[in-house]
């Protein structure tokens, strides 16, 4: 067995990295995530508890596919709950067992909890662990090993991600304000020329 942990400080606060966690997919700078599915969403006492089935390429060698019997998709399966009065937002996905794959020889826990960070209230703590544990093949050390560093670099890949996708936000805030202050200026222009329709028939009767 073999655990790999991880923090991360990110410059925005807790709101906008918890909308980009859930938009984080698909995107460019990291594709080994190719597909989710929603099993379950519900509200508990104000926290948004969801299930959701991920398809994803661990990218292994050709073979270590061979020792393991890995395919090309794998599954796991994530538990989030997201509680906006506190201000977490923790996932855990574990791998999906297949009769016919590898996972029965693999186990792959991983835990991601988005909090604010304690010192900055403008920034987002995020902690990150996996524990990675091979059995009943040959090399399950070195295999262990293998998992945590494409962990790790999916791990690197994936903040990279957050912020792609919070540059997106951050331009739609942007283009929304633009739209809004927009509308606003074209309605003051209106009521302006209203008012003066209003008011001229009134000045040519004072004359």
């Amino acid at each position: 067995m073999k655990i790999w942990t991880s923090e991360h400080v990110f410059n925005h606060p807790w709101e906008t990295v918890a909308q980009a966690a859930w938009r984080k997919y698909p995107n460019p700078m990291n594709p080994a995530v190719i597909g989710i599915d929603v099993l379950d969403r519900k509200v508990d006492n104000g926290v948004l508890c969801s299930h959701r089935l991920l398809s994803s390429s661990w990218g292994f060698p050709f073979w270590a596919q061979n020792i393991v019997g890995a395919e090309d998709v794998c599954y796991a399966s994530e538990l989030s709950k997201v509680d906006p009065r506190k201000k977490i937002f923790c996932l855990k996905t574990h791998n999906v067992c297949s009769i016919l794959t590898f996972m029965k020889n693999l186990a792959v826990d991983e835990s991601l909890v988005y909090c604010p960070h304690p010192e900055d209230s403008g920034k987002t703590l995020l902690k990150q662990e996996a524990v990675v544990t091979v059995k009943g093949v040959p090399l399950t050390s070195y295999l262990e090993s293998i998992l945590t560093g494409i962990i790790s670099s999916n791990a690197n890949k994936g903040r990279q991600a957050m912020e792609w996708v919070i540059g997106h936000i951050n331009s739609e805030v942007q283009e929304l304000t633009h739209c809004a202050d927009d509308w606003i200026s074209k309605q003051r222009l209106s009521i302006d020329a209203a008012f003066r329709d209003y008011a001229s028939p009134i000045n040519n009767q004072k004359v």
